[in-house]
């Protein structure tokens, strides 16, 4: 199903006609939605429209599967049509869920939609997200957390029909948040480009992203319209593409530097990725992905020349550049935390890597990427 784009400026007459033939919507969102234009959209829909809203904002920035409960129970008692999730990935995991188990059998105690398979329902779903960033809408990830373990859910359920992009919510961002989400963005077309589950379709996605981001970086920095419009469109590419591939290295090696260091998502994302692109390019030979040493090579060339270089070598420089350029913080890591680190890296993103990576491989990463210790070849 090819997503229906709505693009805007704090206007927002192109979006009426989702409406259409609706008595009453659920916006999934969180409190901030009050600092933002939308929210008077949403507030006069019934009287422009006759469309009721249903706010729901029961929910914390890492989801419990009890407040996709409540969600599901509050779409049930007042008959909604349709979904709409209005945020960052949580408030869109949040929304996903609900869509996927609101026909499911039962109340949802004990766990028991987590343990039933998803079928697909025509309930419309909206999303409009609030950074530009985690592409979460464009994919059929979510996750909750059920007495405390992380949850990942998977369905072509979870991909709205259309997303509605609106330049003019990416004004309040902090310029901090916004240098990371576009780093997630960045670092989501650089891993799918070189996952070994990377197709045609990946590669045309993560290529577009790519060049999206590039070209709109320093008007998304300096909050243009054009900008923000254009980092919207870009972060949508590249979640398109790990919706095909899902991510690699840089993001199973980045989880844990973020809740150590308390950074960003996407900040602690390039961290790992300026320095994983030159390493790769010096272990091509240590290649697992079936398509062969040669095209990992060209793989890594096609990317470089995806970030206006000549080959793969200056694709990596650019990217620390661009790392560089943006003055984000190093942090330096203890033994101890290092230790963690290596510990704590979920195998099953590295399976999606082109270079298989055993733990002493991964220690002498993590040294570098937060260090600045050599490694050996």
């Amino acid at each position: 199903m090819e997503q229906n784009i709505i693009s805007t400026n704090g206007r927002y007459e192109d979006a009426d006609a989702w409406f259409d033939n609706m008595s009453k919507v659920m916006l999934v969102c969180d409190k901030s939605i009050i600092m933002h234009k939308i929210n008077d959209y949403f507030e006069t829909l019934f009287d422009r429209l006759g469309v009721g809203v249903i706010r729901f904002s029961d929910f914390s920035p890492n989801p419990l599967y009890e407040s996709v409960v409540k969600g599901v129970k509050t779409f049930r008692e007042n008959k909604c049509d349709a979904i709409i999730a209005l945020g960052g990935g949580s408030a869109m995991d949040v929304a996903k869920c609900i869509k996927a188990y609101c026909f499911m059998n039962g109340d949802g105690d004990n766990g028991e939609w987590l343990k039933q398979e998803i079928e697909a329902n025509d309930i419309r779903f909206l999303a409009v997200p609030t950074t530009a960033g985690t592409g979460s809408e464009a994919t059929r990830y979510a996750v909750v957390y059920y007495n405390g373990e992380k949850q990942s859910v998977t369905s072509e359920t979870f991909i709205p029909d259309t997303v509605l992009m609106d330049s003019s919510i990416l004004k309040t961002l902090p310029v901090y948040f916004k240098k990371a989400t576009m780093c997630d963005a960045l670092c989501h077309a650089i891993e799918s480009y070189w996952s070994v589950n990377s197709t045609d379709e990946s590669k045309e996605y993560s290529k577009n992203a790519i060049d999206c981001i590039l070209k709109n970086m320093d008007g998304y920095i300096s909050n243009t319209e054009e900008g923000n419009a254009g980092m919207l469109l870009a972060a949508n590419l590249a979640g398109k593409a790990i919706n095909i591939t899902q991510t690699t290295a840089g993001h199973a090696m980045c989880y844990k530097i973020t809740s150590l260091f308390g950074l960003a998502h996407g900040h602690a994302a390039i961290l790992c990725d300026r320095i994983l692109y030159s390493w790769m390019i010096d272990n091509v030979d240590r290649c697992s992905d079936p398509r062969g040493s040669k095209y990992l090579a060209d793989t890594l060339d096609d990317i470089g020349i995806a970030m206006g270089c000549d080959n793969a070598k200056a694709g990596a420089k650019k990217l620390v550049d661009i790392f560089e350029r943006l003055e984000l913080e190093i942090p330096v890591a203890s033994e101890q935390e290092l230790v963690v680190l290596k510990k704590g890296v979920n195998p099953v993103r590295l399976k999606n890597h082109p270079i298989e990576m055993d733990e002493n491989t991964i220690d002498r990463l993590y040294h570098l990427i937060l260090n600045g210790d050599n490694y050996e070849r």
